[in-house]
Formats: C-alpha cells, structure tokens, sequence
C-alpha cells in the first residue's frame, strides 16, 4: 500500500516537473515577452560560450547525442536553457565582457592587417606578371609578322603559334607556375561572388544586368497596371509572382499587404490617416516602456544593440530589453547599426508588442520589419542602401516610413499570429507537418535524419519562426517576400512548401553528413550568402510544384 502511494507522489512529481513550463508564466501581462528555441542570431557565438566550451571539453572528451524527444514537453526540458526566462542574458553579456582582452583585440586587428597588406602585395605581384606577359606576347607577335613565308611554308599557323608558345615558356621558366595558375583561373567561368554585406538591390549570381529587355518590359506592364484609377489586384498579383521591380516595389507591396486601397483616390487619405494612427499609438504608449508591465518588453528587444559593440558589454552590462533584438537584426550590414534606424525599430516594435498582448514581443520578429524597412527606404533614394545614412533624409520622410513598415508587418503578423502565442501551436503545426511532407517527398533525408536523431524541431523551428530571413540573405528575402505576398497565404501555407523545397535543395550535402554534430552545424548554417535572384526563383518554382502536387492530394506520396 506504502509502495503504491510513493509510486503515484513520484509520478505527479514527474508530471509537475514536466508542465513547470507551461506554469512558469501563467500570470501574463500585456506585451510580455515570450523566449523562444532557435532564434537566437548568431545561432551560436563562439566569443560568448567560450568558457562554457572550455567546461564542456574537460568533462566530455566525445559529443554525446541528446535523448530523442517524443513530446514537445520533453523537448522542452532538453534545451531547457533556451527556454528559461531567468538572467541568462546579462550572464552571458558580463561573461562576454570579462573575456574581451583589449590586448587580444589588438593582436587580432595587427594580424588582419597584415594578412590583408600580405594579399594586397600579391595581387600587386600578379597584376605586374600580367603586364610582363602582355609585352612579351606582343614582342612575340611584332616577331610573327616579320617571319618569311619561306621560312613559315613547312609549319601550319598552328603549329607556329605553338612553336613560339613553347619557345616563351622554355624563355621564362621562372615564372611559369603563378602564370599558369593566373591563366587557369581566367580561362574558367567567371562567377563574381557577392559579398556578406551584399547590395540589397536585385542581383543575379552570374553577374547579368538588372535591368535586361524582359525586365524593362515587366516594369512597362507594372506601371499601367498602377497607372489605372482602380488597380486590378488580381491581375497585380499575377504580375508579382516571378518578383517586383525596385522601382514599383513600395507601392505594390502596400496594396498585395492591404495597407493601401485599389482606389488610386483614396491611397493618399489613406496613408495620411493611418501615419497620424500610428504617431497617436506613439505618443499614447512609448512613455510607458520603462513601467513595470513593460520593461521586461522594452528590455528583450533593447538589449542586442549593446551586443553589437564591445565597449558597451562593458559600460552597460545591466540593459533594459527592447534592445535585446535590434542588433541580431542583419549585423553585418552597417545600415541597421545606425542610431536613427534603431530607434524606429525599438517604437515599431514595442507598439506592436502592447497592442497584441494574446503574443507580446517574441524573439525573431524583430527580423520580419527589416525587409518593409528597406524597401520603403529604396522608395525615397536612388543610391544602394547598405551604407547610406537615413539620418539625412527628411525628418517627415523618416516618420512616413516608419509608420508604413509598422503597418504592413501588422498586416503581415495578422495572418500568422498563432506562430507567436503561448506555446507557439501554429509554428509546431508547421514543423510538423515539414516532417510528413519531407518523409514522403523524399524518403532519403527524412530516413537520414532519423537514423542520426535529428528533429526537425531542431532545425526548421528557425526556418518558421523567422520565415528563412536567417539562412537567406536579405537580399533573397525581399524576392521571396515578392512571391510570398502574390500568393494566397503565402507567409503561412505557401512558406511550408518553400522550407520543404529548401531542405531538399541540401539533399547531397544532408546525406553527406554521417553524425549529428555534423547535421545540426550544417543544417543551422546552410551556405547561401552569395545567393540571387536566380536561385530563388528555382526554389520558389520547386515550390510552387510540390504544392500543387501535395496540397491538395494528401495521399499522393503516401508510402
């Protein structure tokens, strides 16, 4: 009798300890923040977790696969860590201040210094040897056309230029080896890599020209669609499927978002109205951001900035949390590190943070303002956006984009709000069934990351609650956004394709990897920095085709 009762205590202990979770925060206010797995940018930090990798080797020689989950409450308790609403930020962030070294710091800066003095003396090296073998190939061919045609008769032209190619080599043997090289590398392809912090502009990987014949057409056709008193949303959305123009990019995505009406008389109305809304909502609520509802809010998406900049770790160890996010926004890109921009996205944020209390802020929705952000910026400059100073436009200027990106990521979030309320259900739907569709598309890769127990929580929980914004360039993110507000549900239906159609995309890559250290580094940091607009709209059409043969079909790939 004894037995059986300590047996039951034991169970509804385990059973307590199992939803302590969801009890955790049980009293919510509005706008508090919720933490979430797998948002955090970058998805790992070797300078922050450097003691925690030094404690992590002396008492584990060999990787050790977690237990495989079979609830969602078990996978909970196994990242614990990324769950827990504690102070683990300031931890880390005094953590990270200890072990910045100015000293290290400096060695650092020298010895990049140097490498990048050592890479420019080589290239000054190759250009001097090309230089070399152009005087000497026009010698030779000066040489050529003097020769008689008595002396030439017994030889093809060939086999002369062949002759006197061989007789070049055998005269500069010193050389020949960084020649050859050189000549190899030009005779290939020419690829042009784009760089990290990349134009944000249309790009295509093989370097053609933005503007070619069929776009200048495309845009032709946008503008007299836009040109009508009453624009044809329909027929807007057909257009914008296979991606939008810079030029017309603004207003098409304020009508597909339904900020904006069809009616060209009442769009200026429109926008007045709900700029002056949006301002309200700012003098109403901001001055609030400090009270004890607020401040755990304020201070998650406050906190990233001082992230970025080592000498803040320092003078500001104790944030307050709207910083939190701001910095994870895009680091690399110099034009998210200003002042001014910040600051927008701090209101933009904890405005829409109080007036959807059912969510408040959470982690990662910081990313999904960065795209209406740039390309509202594009909409009152010429020049690319990247290093430009948005401190120099016009303060109006400033307020009108400020106010059109909160409204049309409100529109955006409206219709994928359940990824973002308690226990995030629409974002678990969706990894779900990432999984059966992945299973039956392609057996392979589903069967490889089972056998080496990898869940797809793990990996596309990301993928879902950032819409890819973190393994695609921002770039590739606004084509993508193109299509994805051209088409019916886009951010929610559609998007479930295009992770699929993304993981299988790493298909030799995946089957590649035999462990789970291995899978998990890849699948968490997928090599598409040098995307364009090419690869995407490969993978927006590989997408398009699994959903219309799925979609619809449940059965079709059935087992």
């Amino acid at each position: 009798m004894s037995k059986g009762i300590t047996h039951n205590k034991q169970k509804m202990s385990n059973d307590g300890s199992k939803k302590q979770f969801w009890k955790r925060n049980a009293s919510k206010v509005p706008g508090s923040i919720q933490h979430v797995y797998g948002a955090q940018h970058p998805p790992f930090d070797p300078l922050l977790h450097a003691n925690l990798m030094k404690t992590g080797n002396m008492s584990h020689t060999t990787p050790v696969k977690p237990k495989k989950a079979t609830t969602f409450q078990e996978f909970e308790s196994i990242t614990s860590d990324a769950w827990d609403v504690g102070e683990d930020d300031d931890e880390l962030l005094a953590m990270a201040a200890e072990n910045l070294n100015i000293e290290v710091v400096m060695e650092t800066a020298n010895k990049v210094i140097e490498n990048h003095s050592k890479l420019h003396e080589q290239k000054q090296q190759e250009e001097h040897f090309e230089k070399e073998e152009e005087e000497e190939e026009k010698k030779d061919r000066d040489e050529e056309e003097v020769v008689t045609p008595t002396a030439s008769s017994s030889y093809s032209e060939n086999r002369m230029v062949k002759s006197f190619s061989e007789a070049h080599i055998a005269a500069s043997k010193e050389g020949v080896g960084k020649r050859a090289t050189l000549q190899r590398q030009q005779s290939l392809p020419h690829r042009p890599l784009i760089p990290l912090v990349a134009r944000m502009a249309d790009q295509n990987t093989s370097g053609s020209p933005v503007m070619t014949e069929r776009e200048a057409f495309r845009l032709d056709k946008f503008k007299q669609l836009l040109a009508g008193p009453n624009t044809d949303l329909e027929e807007l959305r057909k257009l914008s499927w296979s991606g939008i123009p810079r030029q017309v990019r603004p207003i098409t995505w304020k009508l597909l978002s339904g900020y904006l009406p069809a009616n060209v008389e009442r769009r200026e109305s429109t926008l007045q109205r709900k700029r002056q809304e949006y301002f309200g909502f700012i003098e109403q609520y901001y001055e609030s951001r400090n009270d004890e509802h607020h401040q755990d809010t304020y201070r998650q998406i406050h906190i990233d900035i001082p992230r970025m900049n080592p000498e803040s770790l320092i003078l500001q160890p104790k944030v307050t949390e709207i910083h939190i996010d701001i910095p994870r926004t895009n680091p690399l890109i110099p034009l998210f590190q200003q002042a001014s921009v910040q600051e927008i996205f701090e209101r933009i944020l904890f405005i829409w943070a109080i007036r959807h209390p059912a969510s408040g802020y959470v982690q990662g929705i910081n990313d999904l303002v960065t795209p209406f952000f740039v390309v509202y910026v594009f909409e009152y400059i010429e020049e690319e956006v990247e290093n430009f100073d948005v401190s120099s436009l016009p303060e109006e200027v400033l307020r009108n984009i400020e106010a059109d990106s909160f409204w049309c990521m409100s529109k955006l979030l409206d219709g994928i709000q359940d990824n973002y309320t308690f226990a995030q259900p629409g974002i678990q739907r969706k990894v779900k069934a990432l999984e059966e569709l992945v299973s039956r598309i392609d057996e392979h890769i589903h069967r490889h990351l089972q056998q080496y127990e990898v869940e797809y929580l793990q990996f596309a929980f990301r993928w879902m609650n950032n819409l890819l914004m973190r393994e695609l360039p921002l770039r590739c993110t606004i084509r993508l956004w193109d299509t994805y507000q051209a088409e019916p549900e886009g951010f929610s239906h559609f998007h479930l394709y295009v992770c699929a159609a993304f993981l299988v995309r790493w298909r030799k890559e995946i089957l590649e990897e035999k462990d789970f250290q291995g899978l998990m580094i890849l699948l968490q940091n997928l090599p598409t920095m040098h995307w364009g607009n090419e690869e995407i709209s490969v993978l927006l059409a590989e997408a398009y085709r699994l959903k219309y043969a799925f979609a619809d079909a449940p059965n079709h790939y059935k087992r």
